[in-house]
């Protein structure tokens, strides 16, 4: 079953995590399960952004949080948001085109 992420958070500093994400892509090449991923900004409030990320499942999810460069990164990132963000974790019960 697919899985999806969901992850809000605040930040000022969007260049460094756009960077940052770009260091993990580059360091999980050909390791990670992301299947899909939209990289998204509130219009009325610029500091605030949606990440949904997708799986094919809820284990690749698991196994993409414990690579050594996941968690890394997720400490990073914690560092770069304002405030905790917040994880919605979605199991996929129906798809439409």
């Amino acid at each position: 079953m697919k899985f999806v992420q969901v992850i809000e958070y605040e930040t000022a500093r969007e260049a460094e995590m756009a960077q940052l994400m770009d260091e993990w892509m580059m360091a999980t090449e050909g390791r990670r399960t992301v299947t899909r991923e939209y990289h998204t900004r509130d219009r009325e409030k610029p500091s605030h952004f949606v990440d949904i990320v997708e799986f094919p499942s809820y284990e690749q999810a698991m196994v993409n949080n414990a690579l050594p460069e996941t968690v890394r990164v997720a400490e990073r990132f914690r560092a770069l948001c304002e405030g905790e963000p917040r994880f919605v974790n979605l199991e996929v019960l129906d798809e439409e085109p």
